[in-house]
Formats: C-alpha cells, structure tokens, sequence
C-alpha cells in the first residue's frame, strides 16, 4: 500500500478519504507523498520517495518550491478552500478597526464597584468609533478571498476599489460590477480609508507594502494583512502608526516589533483556522493528491502545469521536463522508434518546466520497463512515471 506522511493535525475527512482509497498514513514504508498545513519543510530532509506535497492550505511559502522543482515532486496547495473564513476574519478586521470593540471589552470588564451598568454608559464616550459605511476599502489581490472580501464589502454599504495585477476573465466575473478597478497598487493606496492585502508571498512580493506603499496612504488609513507575514514590512508599518500616518494596523501574523504597540491588532494566523475549511482544504487535497498518484492528472499545482484529461486508455506516461525547444518531438520519437502507438499526448509548460501526458493502449511489460529508465535518459527529462488504468 502506499504511504502519506503527514505534518500538523490534517483535518479526519481528509484522511478517511485517502485511507478509503486504499493509502496508508504515516507507516515505515518509505512516503509517496506528504500531506500538511503550516509545518516548515525548509527544515526537513524529504525523501527520495516522495512524488507529490500537498499543503491543505493556501500559501506554499513554507515549501521548497524551487529544490523540489528540481526534483520533480508536484507541489499543490487548495486555492479557496479557506477563502470564506479568511474573508469572514477580514470583515471582522475591518470592525475592529473602525470601532474600538478591544479596548471597550477591556473596559467594561474591568469595571467594578457601584452602578456598574451607569459608569460604563458615562464612560463609554471614549470608545466611540466610525461606520464602515461610506467609507472606501481598497483590496490588493482580487483572488478567491480578496474578491469575496470586495463583494462582502459592498452589501456593508463601503465603496470599494480593487486591484489585481493578473485581472482575467475568472477574476472578473468573481466580483460584483460596481468594484471599481484600479490601474495601480499606488491609485488604491490614495483613495483607500481602509487597505486589505490577498496575495501570496513570493519573492518578488516580500514587502509588498513597504514604507515607500505606507508614505501615499491617505492619512488616518487602517491596514489589514490576512494574506501572509513578510507581505507587510512590519517596522515600517510600526514606524508609519508612530508618526500618525497610519490609524491602526491589524495582521494575523505575529511579529515581536509589533508587540503591545497601542495601535496594532494581532492574531495568531488564525484565518483559515475554522472547522469547515479545514475539513474542505484537507478533502480537496486528499483528492488532488489521490487524482495524481493514480491518474497522473495535476490539479492546483503551484511549480508544473496544471494537466486534468479524462484517462480512456489502458496506460499513460507522465513524463516532467524542463521546458525547452524539441522536448515533445523528442518523446514523440522515442515511443515510435520502440513501436509504442500514442493515442493522445497533452502537453503544457510554465515557466522553466513542463509536464507531458502520454496516454497508450498497447505497452508490454518489457516496454513499460524500458520506457521508464530510457525516457529518463533523455537530456532535460526530470521524472517519468506510469500509470494504469484499473477502471479500464
């Protein structure tokens, strides 16, 4: 049987899911895969077996990407599956920062002796705040939460302008018609009485808000990060609350430079920390981790190509490669010279590599032998493996 080794507590539907599909969790047999949420792979030793590594979760940064690239291990994550929650965590973000409800909570529990009822109401005029409504909210990142975020935004009476540099027709028709779009990050950050960030954390967006961002804010501006620590350079933000240029900042990632400064709210990454979408995270990767070890399909893959073709025939070959010129003419000529007929290749590339799809009735056993160490000796081939269609 095949064994998944798992980090963190995966949520029991997902592994039921995988356990009825007939894997194994966790046992001494060398991984095929490994299944997880926030643990640091950075840190760990992954082994040769493994093909595939799944995060039930969004953000990928605490995966090697690159290395394993190099290596030929398919990398998913589970875009949307904690989308409603994070958003939900953004709205009440949004409040906490338009009415001190911290800080009156604060208040009203350590009133004691006499009317208490009568000293909080006398007092209570220090904990006036201001109505979401009317007010402009700019959205960075129009993805499966930004976009629920905006919509969200709007039924709260809140004008709201987004942007998203990778705008497609998906994005588009995911949010309402009256969001206005803007042309740059810089248009949303001037109109903006509040600031939300809904991207992922690369390389090129570490610091994404940075003090330059800060400094073309409009005066008195909240700013929210649900997205992932290291979007916002925090000691910037802290000197811009320092300096009154900015209101209040709210994350959901813990940074000693921020602590018990009067101005920040901090939770502990709890955003995608709620019973349903752990549950539909951790099923959603179960799936995409059962669909590419049997089928060779790739779902939400975040290194190689996405590829999700019917599997008709008896037998594919699942071949990943870097994504150069005469790769397919290559591969096409190898199975005719060793008289394999294809019944249909698929091929897609993304940046530096690709992944073709092979998919074959005839393959005797010597073949399906040969196959598997001849194609790898091609010049740029990384992995190749087989697959069987047991339904066939």
């Amino acid at each position: 049987m095949t064994n998944i080794k798992t980090y963190n507590a995966i949520s029991a539907k997902g592994l039921n899911y995988l356990t009825t599909h007939g894997y194994e969790i966790d046992t001494t047999e060398e991984p095929k895969a490994i299944l997880l949420r926030s643990q640091n792979l950075h840190q760990e030793t992954i082994a040769d077996s493994v093909r595939a590594v799944v995060r039930a979760g969004a953000g990928f940064n605490n995966i090697p990407v690159d290395e394993l690239s190099k290596r030929g291990i398919v990398v998913f994550n589970t875009p949307g599956g904690n989308a409603n929650a994070v958003k939900e965590l953004t709205i009440a973000s949004l409040i906490l920062a338009a009415r001190p409800v911290v800080g009156a909570i604060g208040f009203a529990n350590e009133t004691r002796g006499g009317d208490v009822s009568l000293r909080t109401e006398v007092n209570k005029g220090g904990y006036r705040g201001t109505e979401l409504a009317g007010k402009t909210l700019g959205v960075i990142g129009l993805g499966n939460v930004g976009s629920k975020v905006a919509n969200t935004a709007l039924a709260l009476d809140m004008d709201v302008i987004g942007y998203d540099p990778g705008l497609n027709a998906n994005t588009a028709w995911r949010i309402d018609r009256h969001i206005a779009h803007a042309k740059s990050v810089d248009e949303v950050l001037q109109q903006s009485d509040y600031v939300t960030v809904h991207i992922p954390l690369t390389e090129k967006n570490k610091f994404f808000i940075a003090a330059d961002s800060l400094s073309k804010m409009k005066p008195g501006a909240a700013l929210l990060n649900m997205s992932r620590g290291g979007i916002v350079d925090d000691l910037a933000a802290k000197a811009a609350l320092d300096q009154d240029k900015l209101r209040v900042y709210i994350t959901d990632f813990a940074d000693e430079a921020l602590f018990d400064h009067p101005k920040v709210i901090i939770t502990p990454h709890i955003g995608g920390s709620t019973v349903e979408a752990e549950d539909t995270s951790a099923l959603m990767a179960a799936r995409q981790l059962d669909t590419y070890l049997t089928t060779g399909n790739i779902v939400n893959s975040v290194n190689y190509p996405d590829i999700n073709e019917p599997f008709v025939t008896k037998y594919r070959v699942g071949i990943i490669h870097e994504n150069v010129p005469n790769m397919i003419s290559q591969i096409s000529k190898f199975f005719g010279d060793n008289g394999i007929n294809i019944e249909q290749l698929s091929n897609r590339a993304v940046g530096a590599y690709a992944y073709t799809l092979v998919a074959i009735n005839d393959f005797t056993d010597e073949q399906q032998a040969y196959v598997k160490t001849a194609l790898d000796e091609i010049p740029h081939v990384i992995l190749t493996r087989r697959y069987l269609n047991e339904d066939y």
